[in-house]
């Protein structure tokens, strides 16, 4: 069944835990996803970014999502991750996602409040959370990119979810998007101090390739939802090319679609299981 992201983190703030939230980029990766968390009975969000919008339209993975969810009883949200306009935010409402981020982390702090208060105001009354972005997360990925990371002010951000409205706070810690190239360093001081000065749930962008220990220590200090993005795509692409290692004449992709589904699954139950989410729904 569809629901808010708002249901879903509050329901996770109060029992310590993160809900998982992935990249779905097509039908694979959808159903995958969702027989992951179906089998762990753990609620899931799953999420698409403007690039991916741009290679098929919000109303494609909506529709992709619905049909995919014909035997899920669990919690599923759909989440525009990474918005970057106001117009994208209107298109994804009007496709039937559930849930918004508004990134404005790449502009002055000021415009950052304008642009995400505007879209609350946009998103509020019918029910749609908003998630937003202050300081940066560092590294590449599907066309979203920081030079380096910029660390959240925990000040600031007390002031930033009063004067914006948000529902949610993505903060920078020290986490990277796209593979890591050396293990990062995470700033748990500085969640804490976040978590010491705010009431909203916290979310982790950047978790691909994080250990077990390091996205518990997170969800230990208010993180409430952790995005997935990278590690699907490894998964994927690792469980098509195995099969072409060993069949090299496979043609059908059905077959090559399968390999991958199944490597998808594992990496999904994997990153639920670390989040602490199974049993949830």
């Amino acid at each position: 069944m569809f629901v808010t992201t708002k249901e879903m983190l509050l329901a996770a703030q109060a029992g310590n835990y993160a809900v998982a939230a992935f990249n779905a980029e097509n039908m694979e990766m959808t159903v995958a996803v969702l027989a992951a968390a179906q089998e762990l009975q753990a609620p899931v969000i799953l999420q698409a970014t403007p690039l991916m919008m741009r290679f098929a339209s919000a109303a494609l993975y909506v529709a992709m999502a619905r049909a995919a969810m014909e035997n899920v009883t669990v919690p599923v949200a759909l989440h525009l991750d990474h918005g970057d306009s106001y117009q994208m935010a209107v298109r994804s409402m009007r496709a039937g996602y559930t849930s918004l981020m508004l990134d404005g982390s790449r502009l002055p702090y000021e415009e950052n409040i304008v642009l995400t208060r505007r879209v609350v105001e946009l998103a509020a009354p019918c029910g749609i959370p908003v998630e937003a972005e202050l300081g940066a997360v560092g590294g590449t990925e599907d066309g979203l990119s920081h030079a380096k990371d910029t660390g959240t002010d925990p000040d600031q951000a007390a002031d930033f979810l009063a004067r914006t409205g948000a529902d949610f706070l993505a903060v920078g810690i020290g986490t990277a998007h796209g593979v890591y190239r050396a293990q990062p360093k995470l700033d748990l001081k500085r969640l804490e101090a976040i978590r010491a000065r705010t009431d909203a749930p916290l979310v982790l962008h950047g978790a691909s390739g994080l250990s077990k220990d390091d996205l518990r220590a997170c969800v230990a200090r208010g993180i409430c939802k952790i995005n997935f993005a990278t590690e699907l795509r490894l998964a994927y692409s690792g469980g098509i090319k195995a099969l072409l290692a060993e069949r090299p004449q496979t043609f059908d992709p059905k077959e090559l679609g399968r390999a991958a589904m199944a490597r998808v699954r594992e990496a999904a139950a994997e990153s639920i299981s670390y989040c602490g989410c199974a049993g949830k729904a």
